[in-house]
């Protein structure tokens, strides 16, 4: 099936894609480093999980605002991966491969989801954009070329 009425909501969605993505991570660096929501799991976070909290804080609030989008996503991309690797998979005597007995769904997910950003923008609605760093169209990367 073929919706071809919907491609000019593109750039848009795109947007709204990207600050969706940029909230969920900022609200893991909030919870990381301020504690709020208190959670057990994030009580008493080693140096790394404060790094990555970090990280996961100034990069979603990029993200969100759609300033160095790229950059920011990629950076993230490689967060979430180093961080299913090595925080999910590997955190056992074991290696556990599967997402859903690890519990690393969601970094794999926000792994591919920052990918895909780096690679397409911030869409129409960013401050990318409105300076000038990010095409108009649908394109993305490829709308330059």
């Amino acid at each position: 099936m073929n919706f071809p009425y919907l491609t000019r909501f593109q750039p848009v969605l795109l947007s709204l894609f990207r600050f969706i993505t940029g909230l969920l991570l900022f609200q893991y660096g909030v919870a990381k480093l301020f504690k709020f929501p208190v959670l057990p799991y994030f009580a008493n976070i080693p140096p790394l999980i404060y790094a990555a909290g970090t990280l996961e804080l100034i990069l979603g609030a990029l993200l969100m605002l759609g300033l160095f989008t790229r950059l920011s996503a990629f950076i993230l991309s490689g967060e979430m991966a180093f961080a299913y690797f090595m925080g999910h998979m590997l955190k056992g005597e074991t290696p556990v491969f599967l997402p859903l007995l690890n519990g690393g769904t969601a970094a794999i997910l926000f792994c591919f989801a920052c990918l895909y950003l780096s690679a397409a923008g911030g869409g129409s609605v960013s401050v990318d954009a409105a300076m000038g760093k990010e095409s108009d169209a649908g394109g993305g990367a490829y709308a330059r070329r």
